[in-house]
């Protein structure tokens, strides 16, 4: 496995950041149902674990909340670190959206 270890700013309060960043995995699933299974969540205060399958890869990590930085430390498959780069992107820009 490799690490995938991010820090993803925000502006907003960090109780709105955690409230919206608890519903995002959620919010995948049902968007991308087809590609994401054995989806599982846990939160305690303001550190989430989570787990999925993606396209048959199993990715998993976590998340903390912090005043004003989201700490995202994750697990994903050698095959899949060639696409780092994209999946950092992605959630940057997905982060963006959501803690705007």
């Amino acid at each position: 496995m490799a690490s995938l270890n991010m820090t993803i700013p925000f502006s907003i309060s960090r109780e709105e950041a955690l409230k919206r960043i608890k519903n995002l995995l959620t919010e995948t699933k049902k968007e991308h149902g087809d590609k994401i299974d054995n989806l599982q969540e846990q939160w305690d205060g303001n550190v989430g674990t989570f787990s999925f399958t993606a396209k048959g890869y199993d990715i998993s990590g976590t998340l903390t909340v912090e005043d004003s930085t989201i700490e995202l430390n994750g697990k994903i498959p050698f095959a899949v670190s060639l696409f780092k780069g994209a999946i950092t992107r992605a959630i940057h820009e997905k982060a963006g959206e959501l803690l705007a």
